[in-house]
């Protein structure tokens, strides 16, 4: 079945370029088809009908979630903001430190 889904769709594409000369809209219109038969005969498919049902178990375990508050997700929002800085002028100490060590202990290069 899956194969037939391939083909529909396959020939709702050549369709669309075989009927060049044809209105946009007829050959829109093929293409449109081939991909709603391709996706019926997909979904009636075995594989078509464990994805539905992946769907709907999928949807129903949103449904579960418990989303935090507005207030939660700025106080997130606000403690990640503070840690990216807090490393950013870690990272930049470091950085400089290891310049100071490198270049004017070490080579003795002066900048």
């Amino acid at each position: 079945m899956l194969v037939g889904a391939v083909l529909a769709l396959l020939a709702g594409i050549v369709g669309f370029h075989a009927l060049a000369e044809a209105s946009v809209w007829f050959r829109a219109g093929a293409l449109i088809a081939g991909i709603v038969v391709g996706l019926i005969v997909a979904l009636l498919s075995q594989s078509g009908r464990r994805f539905i049902g992946f769907s709907q178990h999928a949807i129903d375990e949103t449904r579960k979630v418990v989303w935090p508050t507005r207030k939660e997700t700025i106080q997130t929002t606000l403690i990640v903001f503070a840690f990216v800085l807090v490393m950013a002028i870690f990272l930049w100490i470091a950085d400089k430190l290891l310049e100071w060590v490198l270049y004017d202990l070490l080579l003795g290069w002066k900048r």
